[in-house]
């Protein structure tokens, strides 16, 4: 029996009227001056009037569990889509608000609480945006594009490191051949703008989201989500933390998809939907001893200050700079562990959960945090057609890291809050489902 998609997409401005910190930056003072492109909660909802899905992207750096919870309810509520199926990410822009309690914000006295008016208002634009997007549903057909965004970054840690550059990207067209919504997968950290930016902008993703709209017209939403950006970075690549490098970047990925668009492709409009959601515990890390913490702290210091005054390789530089926020952000973790200072986070955090979206061929895998590159990678040795997105229906308040990343010490392991299995098991469970949804 056919089965006729109906879709409909919708974008709320979630941009504060007021001054708020910048977060995503340590140690430094960054309130908000101005808007140089508005924030974005955007949401699109596909039905094949047996299954309902519903996709929503917000230009914060985080959404809490408790965040997704909230608005999941309430947009069932107003709608009736199961909570189950429905996807909550985060861009993870590092222009935005506070949205979530980190703790390792604790040992930087300039990053203040969560907003809860701010908070308040995400949520209730989330919904907002998520319902118009119900309400505006009709019949639609569906095409699949992947493209190559081979420019837009590389490995932070080694630019001939793992990375992957394909945007994978959903099309929703309606009968009359407008584009409706346009979602969108990059593998790559929203970090072009840098602490001296005081304006609320979802970065790179701002202008990608532009040049898609020019191409595909106006009334098209463009939903974007990261990937697995968790050691991917444009500090390689670009020759400056402007806007005007925020741009071409941009560009780069919206090419990525345009290009394949002007190819022939298929749409169609009897596509099959299936959501599986699982939850998962994940082992809790055991952190060093904090005399093994202090002696790393003061090597990854001496480290960074001695290529401040020896290197004339900024990007080097920097590395350096973040390993050493990360390894006294592994510190105070350590001190933190001694107390059972970390028991209410991880209370906050598990079950983490584990969501697939399949539509047609195409499987739309969900994890919380920042995800290392190799994790998706190896996904999709396994699996054709997948895409993982990352800061959805949560945070890990850090990183999923792999051996190798703490085995030598990388930032984002110094502040990971899980051991590195849990990538794997995380992968495990990821296959598992998959699996499942062969049969």
């Amino acid at each position: 029996m056919s089965q006729i998609i109906k879709a409909g997409a919708s974008v709320v401005n979630i941009t504060p009227l007021e001054s708020h910190f910048l977060f995503g930056y340590p140690y430094v003072e960054r309130m908000s001056t101005g808007v140089h492109d508005a924030l974005l909660s955007s949401a699109l909802y596909i039905t094949n009037g047996h299954t309902q899905v519903l996709f929503i992207s917000n230009d914060v750096i985080y959404v809490t569990k408790h965040s997704v919870a909230r608005i999941r309810k309430e947009v069932f509520v107003r709608t009736g889509i199961p909570v189950s199926h429905i996807l909550i990410a985060a861009t993870h822009t590092h222009s935005a608000p506070v949205t979530a309690e980190v703790v390792i914000s604790a040992n930087d006295p300039i990053v203040p609480r969560v907003d809860q008016t701010y908070l308040r208002f995400l949520e209730e634009s989330s919904v907002k945006a998520a319902c118009q997007a119900f309400e505006r549903a009709e019949s639609a057909v569906i095409g699949f594009v992947t493209g190559d965004a081979t420019g837009v970054g590389t490995n932070r840690h080694d630019p001939k490191g793992p990375k992957d550059t394909e945007v994978p990207a959903m099309l929703v067209r309606n009968l009359h051949n407008e584009y409706i919504a346009c979602m969108l997968i990059c593998n790559m950290h929203p970090t072009i703008l840098h602490e001296d930016s005081t304006l609320y902008s979802s970065d790179f993703p701002h202008y990608t989201r532009m040049f898609l709209q020019e191409y595909l017209g106006e009334r098209c939403t463009v939903v974007y989500f990261t990937g697995t950006a968790g050691n991917q970075s444009p500090r390689h690549v670009t020759k400056s933390n402007t806007f005007g490098e925020a741009e071409r970047i941009g560009k780069i990925v919206a090419d990525a998809v345009t290009s394949r668009i002007e190819e022939n492709f298929t749409f169609t409009a009897d596509v099959s939907i299936f959501v599986k959601q699982k939850l998962k515990d994940l082992p809790k890390r055991q952190f060093p001893s904090v005399k093994w913490a202090k002696q790393h702290r003061d090597i990854s210091k001496q480290h960074f200050e001695n290529l401040k005054n020896s290197s004339k390789d900024s990007r080097e530089i920097r590395t350096a700079e973040v390993n050493w926020f990360g390894s006294e952000e592994l510190l105070f973790l350590s001190y933190l562990t001694q107390s059972n200072g970390l028991d209410s986070a991880y209370e906050s955090i598990l079950p983490v959960e584990i969501q697939i979206i399949k539509i047609g061929d195409r499987a739309f895998i969900a994890w919380p945090g920042e995800v290392f590159v190799e994790y998706g990678l190896e996904l999709k040795k396994q699996f054709d057609n997948i895409s993982l997105i990352t800061c959805a229906n949560g945070e890990l308040q850090g990183y999923l890291v792999t051996k190798e990343a703490n085995d030598k010490g990388f930032y984002e392991a110094g502040n990971s809050f899980f051991d590195h299995t849990a990538g794997e098991m995380m992968s495990e469970k990821t296959i598992e489902i998959l699996n499942e949804l062969k049969q």
